[in-house]
């Protein structure tokens, strides 16, 4: 089965930093202050779908020959896109290291192919990004942007090489975010309750690929008593990254084009398109589309819907769960979410879904104390 939000809530506690040893998170029981998310119809703004490029066994980060080209994938991250993005771009820009080629193509304006293209200036290289969609109009722009690297993989397809990269690409990532934080680029840190009605939070076990991202996050706490302010018998506390899409990509965007990038508006229907290019290096990053432009039937969509409602300044905090409900405080509204659904290529709203993500929601902030 995928590793979802509601199996991440179970994985364990994290430590003070990625750099301190081991510590056993500290309960408390002191009341929490939150101001209550005012969930209801009549404060929807906005309602969008978007699908996640997902493999069971996890994303794609391998060079191979096309002809006498070089084509280096990076795709396939699931609910992880934003999250991964710089990670997998330095593991694809340490692939292309093995190449004197300085001239190159990125298929892909996401947030993948974004990052992957100023990685490679920051490295000395002269990519262009050729693509079919610019922000807003790509999938990374109908993302939730929490710093998380969840609905990746199928636990037991993963591998000890995919292990090696996830681990790798999360450090990577986690560090390059940080450096980024502020108003500039949409980056802030806010802390995150994370909730479930079934079990207390676990130590994951050391063949879990999270045993070694979990330490990552910083300031984890148990909260027992008055110290939980939500109506749910288990409730942890600590601190994660909230990227907004619609600051961020235009700012990675804006870095690229100034930094001397180039971007050519243009559809590439198979894999002979890509060999007509003037670039012999060519870095993959088209998300879903590599399932019909590289063959990969291994690519799946985990189609999400997202509820937008007028944005409350005064809340500065995020909720995952109790199941597969998140809520994170954006600049252009409150974002709820609750929505996966794997195979489905239905990008129409659906009101039955938006009602359930409604009424969830609006449950659990409505027995806010």
């Amino acid at each position: 089965m995928r590793v979802s939000r509601r199996e991440l809530l179970a994985a364990g506690p994290l430590i003070l930093s990625a750099c301190a040893a081991r510590r056993t998170p500290i309960a408390i029981t002191g009341a929490q202050r939150l101001a209550p998310v005012r969930v209801a119809a009549d404060r929807v703004i906005r309602v969008i779908v978007g699908l996640r490029p997902f493999r069971p066994s996890g994303f794609v980060v391998r060079g191979e020959k096309l002809g006498e080209k070089t084509v280096i994938h990076n795709y396939g991250h699931g609910g992880a896109g934003i999250t991964l993005s710089w990670g997998t771009a330095q593991l694809a820009v340490e692939e292309a290291a093995k190449t004197e080629i300085r001239d190159c193509a990125v298929i892909g304006c996401g947030v993948v192919g974004l990052s992957t293209a100023r990685l490679l200036q920051l490295r000395g290289y002269n990519p262009v990004i050729y693509t079919k969609d610019m922000p807003p109009a790509t999938t990374s722009n109908v993302a939730g942007g929490l710093w998380d690297p969840t609905t990746v993989f199928d636990a037991p397809r993963v591998t000890p090489e995919f292990r090696r990269q996830f681990v790798d690409a999360a450090r990577f990532a986690f560090r390059r975010y940080q450096s980024m934080a502020g108003d500039a680029y949409g980056v802030r840190w806010l802390p995150m309750y994370s909730m479930s009605r079934d079990a207390p939070f676990s130590v994951p076990p050391p063949q879990s690929a999270y045993s070694e991202v979990n330490p990552l996050y910083p300031e984890t706490r148990y909260l027992e008593g008055g110290a939980n302010p939500f109506h749910v018998p288990y409730a942890r506390h600590r601190y994660s990254m909230l990227i907004e899409p619609a600051i961020y990509l235009n700012a990675l965007l804006r870095d690229f084009m100034i930094a001397g990038g180039r971007v050519q508006v243009r559809d590439f229907a198979s894999v002979r398109d890509l060999a007509a290019l003037n670039e012999r290096l060519i870095f993959n990053c088209t998300g879903l589309g590599a399932r019909t432009l590289f063959n990969d039937e291994e690519l799946t969509p985990i189609r999400g819907q997202l509820v937008f409602l007028l944005p409350q300044p005064e809340v500065e905090y995020m909720t995952i769960g109790p199941g597969d409900i998140y809520m994170f405080p954006r600049r252009d509204g409150i974002l709820l979410g609750g929505s996966h659904e794997r195979g489905s290529w239905n990008l129409e709203v659906d009101p039955a879904t938006t009602d359930r993500i409604l009424r969830e929601n609006g449950a659990l902030f409505g027995g806010l104390t």
